[in-house]
């Protein structure tokens, strides 16, 4: 019992520091031209193929034409995954670099 334990906590240690590596990014324009940034939560149902609320990069960018997006699954959203996960409501992170 007690290997089955720690087996099951060395894949959670896993999939954890694993969740960083799910990670879109894409640039605007020159890219980020300072140091600024915004970051939102974007959530979905279904396993993530339905979007429940819509982030907007161009409106975090507040008007700039040249800004980098990075769309991951931070720590945070791994342990907020894990806990709605059974509804299949998930969420990741949207930070904006302008």
């Amino acid at each position: 019992m007690k290997t089955m334990i720690k087996k099951a906590m060395l894949v959670t240690l896993i999939v954890a520091s694993l969740s960083a590596c799910m990670t879109v990014e894409h640039t605007v324009g020159q890219g980020a031209q300072g140091p600024q940034t915004t970051t939102e939560r974007q959530w979905y149902v279904l396993w993530g193929l339905v979007p429940i609320n819509e982030v907007d990069s161009k409106q975090m960018a507040q008007g700039k034409a040249d800004y980098s997006v990075k769309s991951q699954i931070q720590p945070l959203d791994f342990v907020i995954n894990a806990i709605t996960g059974f509804v299949s409501v998930y969420s990741q992170t949207v930070e904006v670099q302008y």
